[in-house]
C-alpha cells in the first residue's frame, strides 16, 4: 500500500503521526500547499520514532485545487490510495483526481450541499454527498473503493451505527447522532476565549444550512437551523449540553444502508457559539463568494468566510491551550433482539491531555483521524474490500471496532451504554 495524504493540517497532520505506529504500508507521502507544514510532520516524526519509521514518509508540495496536479502526484508515486484531509470544499477535485489516477480514496467530510432554500415544503436541495453517492457505478465498474465519510462524525458514528443495527437492535426507531465536549481554551493570562475546535468553514457551513432530517415515511427534509432543541447528559463528566439540529452527513448517509424510522444528527454548541454564528451570517461574513477589499498590496479578492477563518485561532495550534473532553455518538432506539423496548448510547470520549501527550494534536483532530487509518488497515488486510462510493456503515463494524480497542494508541475505548427508552425532553 502507497498512500498519499492530502493536507497536513491539524487532522492531517495527525492521521501521519497515527500511522507512523503502523506498518500495513510501503511509503506514506505528507502533501500540503505549505511545504514547510508537511516538513514539520515528517520532523515529529522522525524525532519521536527514529529514522527507520521516518524513512517511509516524504514530504510533497501539493495544489489540492488542481486536479491534474493531485492525479500527477499519485502516478508519480505509485499511489494506491489517497486520504483527502483538507476542507469540504476540496472534495470534487480531489475525488475527481483519485479517479483520474486509478487510485482508491477516502475521506472525512463529504461534499458540500447546494443551498436547501427554506419553503413551505421544506425540500432538499442537493445534500451532502449527492455529488460522490452519483458516481458509484462509475467508480464500481473501475474497480476502486472510494470510501467516503470516515473520521469521527461522520466515521466512528457510521460504525457504531452498523454494530447496533445488526448486533443489538432487531427495529430501529432512530438514530440520533450527538456531538458534545467539555473543551474550553484560553490565552496566555488565563482568560476562556472563542476558539472553535474545529475549521470555522466547515463548522459555519453545517450549522448555518438548514439541517436535513431523514424520516423514513416522508424521505429527506429540511428543518431551520438550531431546530429541535433538548438536553442531552454526556457521559464520562462532560454532563449536560443543549444540542440541536444542524447539518451534517450521517443524515445522508446511514439511510442508504440501514434501516431506520428517523435519523438525525444534534450538536451541543452551546449559547456562545450559537450566538456568534448568527452574528456572522448577519453581518454576511459566512459569505464564500469573494469580494474586492483593500490591501497594503491593493485590491484583492476575498472571501468573508477566509477572513473569519484566518483571524481566528488555529485549530491545529490550540491544543497546549485547551482542556476537557470531546465525546461523539449515537442516541439509537428501537427494539432489542427480543423485541423489547431499548436506548443506547454508543459513543467514544476523547480527553486532550491523552491525544496531547501521544500526538501532539488536539482531541477534536486526533479523534477525527483515527477513523481513516484503521480504514486502510483494515483495507490492507482484507477485512474491508468493495469498490464503488460508499460509507464506513457499509461494512462489517466488528473488525473495525476490535481494531480500535485492541492497541490504536489513546484512549480507543467505546462505550455501549443503556439509557431509559424514552425520548429525549426536548425545551418547549
Amino acid at each position: 500500500m502507497r498512500i498519499l495524504l492530502v493536507g497536513a493540517g491539524g487532522v492531517g497532520d495527525a492521521i501521519a503521526k497515527i500511522a507512523a505506529t503502523r506498518n500495513f504500508y510501503d511509503i506514506f507521502i505528507v502533501s500540503d500547499y505549505d511545504f514547510a507544514r508537511a516538513e514539520a510532520t515528517i520532523a515529529w516524526i522522525r524525532s519521536r520514532h527514529g529514522d527507520r519509521v521516518a524513512s517511509k514518509f516524504l514530504a510533497a508540495k501539493i495544489d489540492a485545487s488542481q486536479a491534474a496536479v493531485v492525479a500527477e502526484l499519485c502516478l508519480n508515486h505509485k499511489v494506491t490510495h489517497l486520504i483527502n484531509a483538507v476542507e469540504p470544499k476540496f472534495v470534487p477535485t480531489i475525488f475527481s483526481a483519485a479517479y483520474t489516477a486509478g487510485v482508491n480514496y477516502i475521506d472525512m467530510a463529504l461534499s458540500i450541499s447546494e443551498p436547501h432554500e427554506t419553503d413551505p415544503f421544506h425540500k432538499t436541495g442537493i445534500k451532502l454527498g449527492d455529488g460522490q453517492f452519483a458516481l458509484h457505478d462509475q467508480w464500481e465498474r473501475s474497480g476502486k473503493l472510494a470510501l467516503i465519510g470516515c473520521g469521527a462524525q461522520p466515521g466512528l458514528s457510521n460504525v457504531f451505527a452498523r454494530y447496533a443495527a445488526e448486533n443489538m437492535f432487531s427495529e430501529i426507531d432512530e438514530i440520533s447522532v450527538k456531538d458534545g465536549g467539555n473543551l474550553t481554551v484560553r490565552d496566555a493570562d488565563g482568560n476562556e476565549i472563542f476558539a472553535p475546535h474545529s475549521s470555522i468553514w466547515t463548522t459555519i457551513e453545517e450549522c448555518l444550512n438548514p439541517p436535513v432530517v431523514y424520516e423514513r415515511s416522508r424521505g429527506w427534509y429540511t428543518t431551520e437551523p438550531f431546530s429541535e432543541p433538548e438536553i442531552f447528559e454526556f457521559p464520562e463528566g462532560i454532563g449536560s449540553l443543549e444540542c440541536v439540529n444542524v447539518e451534517h452527513e450521517e443524515v445522508t448517509m446511514l439511510p442508504r444502508f440501514i434501516r431506520a424510522n428517523r435519523v438525525s444528527f444534534k450538536y451541543g454548541l452551546g449559547r456562545e457559539f450559537i450566538e456568534v454564528l448568527k452574528t456572522l451570517q448577519k453581518l454576511g461574513l459566512d459569505q464564500t463568494k469573494p469580494h474586492r477589499v483593500r490591501s497594503a498590496q491593493g485590491p484583492v479578492d476575498v472571501s468573508p468566510r477566509d477572513i473569519v477563518a484566518a483571524v481566528l485561532p488555529d485549530p491545529a495550534k490550540i491544543g497546549p491551550q485547551m482542556t476537557g473532553k470531546s465525546c461523539v455518538g449515537i442516541l439509537v432506539t428501537g427494539k432489542d433482539l427480543d423485541g423489547k423496548d431499548r436506548a443506547t448510547f454508543l459513543y467514544h470520549v476523547a480527553d486532550n491531555s491523552e491525544t496531547m501527550a501521544e500526538l501532539d494534536a488536539q482531541c477534536v483532530v486526533a479523534q477525527t483521524a483515527y477513523a481513516p487509518v484503521i480504514a486502510l488497515e483494515l483495507m490492507a488486510t482484507g477485512a474491508w474490500r468493495g469498490a464503488g462510493v460508499v460509507g464506513p456503515e457499509a461494512f462489517d463494524a466488528v473488525p473495525f471496532l476490535d481494531l480500535m480497542a485492541s492497541n490504536f494508541g489513546f484512549s480507543q475505548k467505546w462505550v455501549a451504554q443503556e439509557r431509559l427508552p424514552a425520548s429525549p425532553l426536548r425545551h418547549p
